[in-house]
């Protein structure tokens, strides 16, 4: 290894370090003073930081800084003041009937607003953003409503759920017919073919739609009723028009009549405030499916 101090580099003028991989000499250039300097005061910069504002965790906690700041709670703070001005402005719900709500146009507004906001954080991740359902999630632009579609059925949905953990949630169950030996296998296929032609659906095979009404008028009408359109009391859908919630295919209908379904809708009540939930029961109505 060459001695830095006297070798240097002939091309540059420049003196190496002494240091050389494969023929290629490593020249002793020193990094410019202003970049120098300027690394230095990001130290101090670094430094006086960590001394001024929340910086290194502890054991239990974080060192707060000399300055007290905290981001955390200016952000607690802003929501908190958004939360009360939010409020202030909702106070007319409070009181009003959602009829009156729908009937004045500055409460309508805000409720649209708030409503939207609300769905968006709490419902679309389900109904999707639009709230057009997906599988198992009903769409909320049609009209075609399981527990009934008025402003008070949606309000009383969004209030106390289905099939949740809320004592004044709605109950509504689809037998397992075929898991629970309710009905044979030949039986079960009977009834999908003929629920599937009550909308219009193609049967598949020789089906014997005659001895699937027989089953269906013994099994079914209590719940969806001797015409098939459902009843809203106990969230049986209509079965005649061509709006499926777990899919229409032989195999799907086959499997809700074999197995059952029971999907979850939330109670709010206790999760979101009085206002909220009015303010949600109008925008999913007027988003063109309510009855």
């Amino acid at each position: 290894m060459a001695d830095h101090k006297t070798d240097i580099d002939e091309l540059s003028g420049t003196t190496t370090t002494g240091h050389e991989w494969d023929g290629l000499k490593e020249l002793n250039t020193p990094l410019p003073k202003w970049w120098v300097y300027l690394f230095y005061a990001t130290i101090v910069w670094g430094i006086g930081y960590c001394i001024a504002y929340p910086a290194w965790p502890t054991m239990t906690s974080y060192t707060k800084g000399v300055l007290g700041y905290s981001s955390r709670a200016d952000g607690v703070a802003a929501y908190q003041a958004g939360q009360a001005m939010r409020a202030e402005a909702g106070q007319p719900l409070q009181q009003a009937s959602l009829a009156e709500i729908k009937g004045d146009p500055s409460m309508l507004a805000f409720a649209e607003a708030n409503g939207k906001a609300a769905f968006g954080d709490n419902c679309a991740p389900c109904h999707g953003t639009n709230g057009v359902g997906n599988p198992g999630y009903p769409n909320l632009q049609d009209d075609d409503w399981l527990w009934g579609g008025t402003l008070d059925d949606i309000h009383l949905t969004l209030q106390y759920g289905i099939r949740s953990d809320h004592d004044e949630g709605r109950i509504g169950d689809m037998a397992a017919f075929l898991r629970d030996e309710l009905l044979e296998a030949d039986q079960v296929a009977q009834v999908v073919d003929y629920v599937r032609s009550l909308s219009g659906l193609e049967p598949e095979g020789d089906a014997d739609l005659a001895a699937g009404k027989l089953v269906f008028e013994e099994n079914c009408v209590s719940c969806h009723g001797e015409d098939a359109k459902g009843m809203a009391e106990t969230g049986a859908p209509n079965l005649t028009d061509q709006i499926w919630l777990f899919g229409s295919s032989h195999e799907d209908v086959t499997e809700t009549v074999s197995n059952g379904r029971a999907g979850v809708m939330p109670a709010w009540v206790d999760r979101l405030d009085p206002i909220t939930v009015k303010s949600l029961a109008v925008y999913v109505h007027n988003l063109g499916g309510g009855q």
